[in-house]
């Protein structure tokens, strides 16, 4: 690619923090639908189970990974979180850490073929693995992954490839085009 030539730190964090922000939004999205069709392939299966438990969400009466985050930023603040701003705090959680992951992604892109192996799909295994299974439980903010069916870690997976493969593929096209230069 033309812009190759013209490596930018600034600006590859900039296409990676647009890039993530949006794919933040599909992964949303798309975790849905993987879902959806790990219930349904479950259902179909007849072993009975239910559909999988979402991703971050321990339990049914638990609260999700990013709204326990969410409590744990605004305590540490010296703040109580109300319970009905709990939910949108843990969806501005997710979204600002979307965005900081693309944004270090995009600026990682610049100076390294590895991040963009596969379309992303290497980064996005990658922060699975690393967020997911490792850096969640052991920030309790979540059990640990062996307590999940294979149902979740699969899902869980396929919604990460989906944000990073769409990072990328934003990331490209403004590096390509917006930010070329």
């Amino acid at each position: 690619m033309q812009w190759r030539n013209h490596r930018s730190t600034a600006k590859g964090l900039a296409a990676g923090a647009i890039g993530g922000l949006a794919a933040t939004w599909i992964m949303g999205y798309a975790q849905t639908a993987f879902h959806k069709v790990a219930g349904e392939l479950a259902h179909a299966g007849g072993n009975g189970s239910p559909a999988p438990q979402r991703p971050h969400m321990p339990a049914a009466e638990d609260e999700p990974a990013t709204v326990k985050a969410a409590v744990a930023i605004a305590r540490a603040a010296g703040r109580d979180l109300a319970p009905e701003r709990r939910e949108a705090a843990g969806s501005l959680v997710h979204y600002a850490y979307g965005t900081l992951i693309g944004a270090a992604y995009g600026a990682a892109a610049e100076h390294s073929d590895l991040p963009r192996t596969a379309s992303g799909a290497a980064f996005g295994s990658a922060l699975w693995l690393l967020a997911d299974e490792v850096a969640v439980p052991a920030l309790k903010l979540a059990r640990p992954a062996r307590d999940y069916p294979a149902e979740v870690h699969a899902v869980a997976l396929c919604s990460h490839l989906a944000y990073s493969v769409t990072t990328e593929l934003i990331r490209r096209a403004l590096r390509a085009g917006v930010l070329a230069r």
